[in-house]
């Protein structure tokens, strides 16, 4: 086995080993398991680094700034493992990473490794921080599993890994309404994983292989026009109740508020990518010329999306339940650039996904860390804060300015360049859907600033007014420790975005070249 196939592992078995030590240690060691669980997560930051251009290894890495000619396979990997799985039913455990998967196990990494060491400070009711923390790097197995799997039957398999770990995380450590929001986020993933079996075996059938750099070959022989539309129709829906896409949404406010800090981050940074990045590189890789017919409706769902979740934030009134409405905006704003089957939209959909992740992370920290002060998230209650926790109301402030997308923070690539990408792909359709889109983005702007007035300005409410007594207002250490890498990352990301953008550049290019239009 080659150092670069070593590494690959290691990103399933470093954060695996680091469950099973948090979970095995007794009750009364309990932050001696969640500094290890932290420190585990670190490390897996350090493999995924290892595979920066210019690392050693893999060398191939320094490759990836070229960009693949048209008509070239779109996947194709830095590094890679291949092995007989069950070889009697043609199953390989198949595993790579390439452009487009790199930035999204970036993130799972990151934002894991930040959540364990929020839990070294702050463990939500009823405590057992070993076992949250474990759960969390359960989570990133399955999470990083499926950016990594080839074969379909093997993303599969990743993609139902992070279902009970998930639904344990709200259930126990959330809200007061946490068992129902878990039981219909259980709901509505089987509904979702049970469509995803279904095309999963359409294809593999059809094909006669479920590899999926097979599959996306554009020299191999493809599946039948009507097979391709069942099989894309299957993928479509299920890969949108993940992430999810209106109106297959409504399981998502009530994950969120009641779901913990640290599970809402996670949920909100890395989960819901699995259900994009699928549509992506399952769904369209898989059946380019069904994607072309389906364009315009997808086109349609997103604008859709957009408008509707802008709609809806401006009538929230709790704090969480806007951010997570926030979301199917912006989640929107991703499945357009994907359904415009471009070279733009498709990065548009990336560096949106990437954005997303940084930003809602750090809104959902600071959401947190306002309703542990306060415990309420109710709006009307928390007028004031920046006279009382002028530190928290500037973080938060920082946080809802970069996801309504100003320009030279995170939030503006990905929703600009889906915009650009409709007007690129031209005709009456794609460039009305623009505009609304734009009108989409707009309405962001509005709800964050309403956000930010009933929340940061005015007279001091009774509970935001008992930070100053209790002293409170400050930000704490575990909350500067997680906090500080999303801030710098969203800077950077805004100012610089070629720093994700160019991770993706050759697979987007040959993605877009062999979808037939």
């Amino acid at each position: 086995m080659s150092a670069d196939q070593g590494l690959l592992l290691a990103l399933l078995i470093v954060p695996a080993i680091g469950a099973l030590f948090a979970a095995g240690m007794p009750a009364r060691l309990d932050r001696v398991a969640r500094i290890g669980g932290a420190a585990f997560a670190a490390a897996n930051c350090g493999v995924v680094l290892a595979f920066l251009p210019g690392g050693d290894p893999p060398s191939s890495a320094s490759e990836v700034p070229t960009f693949a000619p048209i008509k070239a396979n779109p996947i194709a990997p830095w590094a890679e493992i291949d092995l007989p799985w069950a070889p009697d039913l043609s199953l390989r455990f198949h595993l790579g990473i390439d452009g487009i998967s790199y930035p999204l196990v970036a993130l799972t990494a990151g934002l894991t490794m930040l959540c364990c060491a929020y839990c070294l400070w702050r463990v939500p009711d009823p405590g057992r921080g070993r076992l949250l923390v474990a759960l969390l790097l359960v989570l990133e197995v399955g999470i990083i599993g499926v950016f990594l799997a080839l074969d379909l039957v093997l993303f599969f398999v990743f993609f139902e890994v992070v279902l009970l770990p998930m639904y344990a995380v709200i259930a126990v450590w959330g809200g007061p309404d946490r068992r129902r929001a878990a039981r219909k986020f259980v709901l509505y993933t089987l509904f979702g994983s049970v469509l995803l079996l279904v095309g999963i075996f359409t294809v593999v059938s059809a094909a006669g292989t479920g590899d999926l750099v097979a599959l996306s070959d554009p020299t191999s022989t493809r599946m039948g026009g009507g097979v391709q539309l069942l099989a894309f129709v299957l993928l479509a829906v299920a890969f949108a109740v993940k992430s999810p896409l209106w109106p297959l949404h409504t399981w998502l406010p009530a994950a969120h508020t009641e779901a913990p800090t640290v599970g809402s981050v996670i949920l909100a940074g890395v989960l819901l990518k699995m259900g994009t990045y699928g549509l992506l590189r399952v769904a369209v890789g898989v059946a380019p010329e069904a994607a072309a017919r389906s364009a315009p409706v997808l086109g349609i769902l997103a604008t859709a999306a957009i408008i509707v979740g802008g709609l809806v934030c401006l009538a929230q009134t709790e704090l969480k339940r806007l951010i997570a409405y926030s979301s199917v905006g912006h989640m929107g704003f991703v499945l357009l650039g994907v359904a415009t089957l471009t070279t733009t939209g498709f990065q548009a959909a990336l560096i949106g996904n990437i954005a997303h992740g940084v930003i809602t992370g750090l809104l959902f920290f600071v959401a947190g860390g306002i309703k542990d002060r306060t415990h309420t998230g109710d709006l009307a209650q928390l007028g004031g804060l920046r006279e009382t926790a002028p530190a928290l109301s500037g973080v938060l402030a920082f946080a809802a300015i970069a996801s309504l997308g100003l320009p030279g923070l995170a939030g503006f690539w990905g929703e600009a360049f889906a915009v650009v990408a409709a007007f690129e792909r031209g005709g009456p359709l794609w460039t009305t859907l623009g505009v609304v889109a734009a009108i989409g983005a707009a309405l962001a702007a509005a709800y964050f600033l309403r956000l930010l007035r009933r929340v940061t300005h005015g007279a001091a409410t009774p509970p935001v007014t008992a930070l100053t007594t209790t002293a409170t207002g400050r930000l704490r250490p575990g909350e500067l420790v997680a906090w500080s890498p999303l801030i710098v990352l969203t800077l950077a990301i805004g100012v610089v975005p070629m720093g994700v953008l160019f991770f993706s550049a050759g697979a987007a290019d040959a993605l877009a070249g062999v979808i037939t239009r």
